[in-house]
């Protein structure tokens, strides 16, 4: 599996990655840097998709992993992201790549 082929968006500051295996893409990574109060520049996976057809076979681990390479080149002092609570298949890879820290997001409409 690798996760070759970056595309950048500067007007949004986001940057996509594709993984692909014997040549055809089976997932998508976009992720963007970002400062907070506390840091100067962390780094979050904004979306990870892997086709249905592909997971299990190691594509969302080099999309992770190559993200990370990513936040590492450009010094980001955190590298995180956020999945459904009951998204139990993507969450046991997870939990083997990353420290869950209990937070649990709220969304407030601005409606």
């Amino acid at each position: 599996m690798s996760a070759p082929g970056v595309a950048c968006s500067p007007a949004r500051r986001s940057t996509g990655l594709a993984a692909r295996h014997d040549g055809q893409l089976v997932g998508i990574a976009h992720f963007l840097f970002h400062s907070n109060i506390w840091r100067d520049e962390v780094c979050y996976l904004q979306d990870l998709f892997v086709d249905e057809a592909a997971r299990g076979q190691g594509a969302a681990r080099a999309l992770i992993d190559a993200v990370a390479a990513a936040a590492r080149k450009r010094g980001a002092s955190r590298y995180y992201w956020q999945t459904k609570q009951d998204n139990a298949r993507a969450r046991a890879l997870y939990d083997k790549l990353a420290r869950f820290r209990g937070f649990i997001r709220y969304d407030y409409s601005l409606e």
